[in-house]
């Protein structure tokens, strides 16, 4: 590098590195993925949510194959609990093989609804994986965590995007999505879905964006929503909010209905 190119701060490593730097690296992670975005010509997307630990059928079931036989009674129980999950998984790889299919068929000039994940393991490999069966795009919005692996072999060559801030990821995930689909999760699959509502219910989001919570049973024993309301916490109107589907084809119904009436032929389109 010349000695002129070292005089600029762009090029100074130490400097964007540093707190002074912080707005440069902010302004990175919203220009860059703007550009990857732009040069594969997606106009939006939707978003799978989910537990980056539930794990697939094929690989719960080989860890019960090779399972000691002495093993205690709850490895036993863990080991029937991951297999039980794993039901998400194959349904979350379904539904994004589902969607994708039908977005191909649509006639649009840019690539429309494309399915996205937080680019991890778990329910967002699902999501990607779906999509890449599907012979479509597959975006990962990954980010680096001390006790999580980021990135999964199914996102899509120049589209496996990485974010040091959590609100740029954040603002990735909801900026270009048409449609959300929430399954069983910890505490960040929580954090998304409560940002996501609160978004929508103080109409930061302005426009109408469908919202799929995955399998009813689950979600009511974690949010009692119906409790909420009864209490005056949230009125009747949240409730319209998001829709409660307990099969693959209720979501993929509700979801492409929707997009149709609202992205394809509503105002919002």
């Amino acid at each position: 590098m010349s000695d002129q190119k070292k005089d600029r701060f762009y090029f100074d490593k130490k400097f964007v590195g540093s707190p002074d730097g912080r707005v440069l690296r902010i302004l990175a992670e919203y220009f860059g993925p703007l550009q990857r975005f732009r040069r594969n010509k997606i106009a939006d997307t939707i978003v799978f949510f989910g537990s980056a630990r539930i794990k697939s059928q094929e690989d719960t079931q080989n860890a019960l194959k090779i399972a000691p036989k002495n093993m205690s009674k709850k490895e036993k129980s863990l080991l029937k609990r991951d297999v039980d999950m794993s039901r998400y998984y194959e349904d979350a790889r379904t539904l994004a093989f589902k969607l994708t299919k039908w977005s191909m068929r649509l006639k649009e000039k840019k690539k429309r609804f494309i399915i996205t994940s937080g680019g991890g393991p778990g329910i967002m490999e699902a999501a990607n994986r779906g999509a890449s069966e599907a012979k479509g795009l597959a975006v990962g919005l990954n980010i680096t965590l001390p006790f999580e692996a980021s990135g999964n072999k199914w996102i899509s060559k120049d589209l496996s995007l990485y974010f040091h801030y959590f609100f740029m990821r954040k603002f990735w995930f909801l900026y270009l999505a048409k449609a959300l689909v929430v399954f069983p999760g910890g505490f960040g699959t929580l954090d998304e879905l409560m940002e996501l509502l609160t978004l929508i219910q103080t109409k930061k989001i302005r426009k109408k964006v469908p919202v799929v919570i995955y399998d009813s049973k689950f979600w009511k024993k974690v949010v009692d929503f119906d409790y909420l309301l009864e209490m005056g916490t949230i009125s009747e109107d949240d409730m319209d909010l998001f829709f409660f589907a307990d099969t693959i084809d209720d979501a993929y119904k509700f979801l492409t209905k929707e997009i149709v009436k609202v992205h394809l032929q509503g105002k919002n389109f």
